[in-house]
């Protein structure tokens, strides 16, 4: 058994404020939040030999057995895989997978690996919708490279962590990887995943985490002025990669309706990161509507399912107090986002309380001013 110490590390989840479906296309822009909701990831030594990673999870399987095989990649026994864990874990695998590519590129090896997973992204068991999947990915790839001796920068952990995402679903933006990893209020813009998974099939991790990536970039916003962000859960888990994907299957990807919503919604969102560093109130809710807006005519035009009922209603009760609202990421079910007067109270308890009534729960969740935590 390793003698390395224990390592901690956890990151917040996230919520998309406006770009949503947009953001698929590499180098379009849109804006999230983390939030102070986490997952956890300890990594320690394992009593096992160092062909063996045990992973354990409050979500999943407790105490599952992998081992490495020849390719590089984690495998499961027979009787493992039938107890779901090779879907239960498996972003924390992938993550696992791209530290120790990087680890076998600079020639060093991988120790035995006990890891352990804890999340406050859920609800017995059922996701809210605040980026688990992206949340934990980051945290495995801080945790297992901290365990293993890597000394990475964020953008590196980024990189990798969407590497990893990359391999299950190429895609998912990574929007949710960069929330999770740079914390507080962000404009993100995807990488052509393509590219980088090409890059790293033909040149290796190690280039893949020092080359430009076409069309990626991320960087700080400020915090809205006078606003309260608020949000309520349906208490319907939804699927991102599924309504994503419906929407690739479909011919629309490519029409002129196509190339409308992604220019639209990279318009309202560079007005709403222009709003947010000039303090404009006004301008930033102007902007969540006409991001509703959209998000419902495309709804409308390629009946997705992005407005639910509760989704609706919850939009609905926030406008009618003066604040803006819409569907947080693919919509669908999950959580929608409200921004409201910081200085009405009132105003945000009547929502609250429409929203209870239409079956929404109000979440106590804020935005987390950091990413990656130790």
């Amino acid at each position: 058994m390793t003698d390395r110490p224990t390592v901690v590390r956890r990151a917040p989840g996230k919520l998309f404020i406006v770009g949503e479906y947009a953001v698929v296309e590499p180098g379009t822009p849109a804006i999230l939040v983390a939030v102070d909701r986490y997952i956890t990831v300890t990594v320690s030594g394992s009593a096992s030999d160092e062909a063996v990673v045990v992973i354990s999870s409050d979500l999943g399987p407790q105490k599952v057995r992998w081992h490495w095989q020849d390719d590089g990649r984690l495998g499961l026994d027979a009787a493992d895989d039938e107890q779901g864990a090779r879907s239960a874990l498996a972003h924390v695998v992938s993550a696992t997978e791209a530290v120790a590519r990087l680890l076998a590129e600079r020639g060093l090896p991988v120790p035995a690996l006990g890891i352990s997973v804890s999340s406050s992204l859920h609800d017995n068991g059922r996701k809210y919708g605040l980026g688990s999947s992206g949340a934990v990915t980051v945290a495995t790839v801080a945790a297992v490279s901290a365990f293993c001796g890597l000394d990475l920068s964020l953008e590196e952990r980024f990189r990798l962590a969407l590497l990893a995402t990359a391999e299950l679903d190429p895609q998912g933006s990574g929007g949710d990887l960069a929330a999770s990893t740079w914390g507080g209020w962000i404009a993100y813009q995807a990488p052509d995943r393509a590219f980088v998974l090409d890059l790293v099939r033909r040149r290796g991790v190690e280039e893949a985490l020092r080359v430009p990536w076409p069309g990626f970039e991320v960087r700080r916003l400020p915090a809205p002025v006078g606003l309260s962000l608020e949000v309520g859960w349906t208490g319907n888990p939804a699927s991102t990669a599924t309504l994503v994907s419906g929407l690739h299957r479909r011919t629309w990807r490519g029409t002129e309706s196509h190339r409308t919503f992604v220019r639209t919604s990279t318009e309202l969102v560079r007005a709403s990161i222009t709003a947010l560093e000039a303090g404009d109130t006004q301008g930033l809710l102007h902007q969540l509507r006409r991001a509703r807006q959209e998000l419902a005519r495309l709804d409308e035009e390629i009946g997705l399912g992005i407005f639910t009922p509760e989704l609706a209603a919850l939009c609905d009760a926030a406008e009618g107090t003066g604040g803006a609202a819409k569907p947080s990421g693919a919509g669908g079910g999950d959580c929608g986002i409200a921004l409201m007067d910081a200085e009405a109270p009132h105003d945000i308890a009547h929502v609250r309380k429409r929203w209870a009534a239409a079956g929404v729960l109000p979440l106590p969740v804020r935005p987390a001013l950091e990413g990656i935590e130790e």
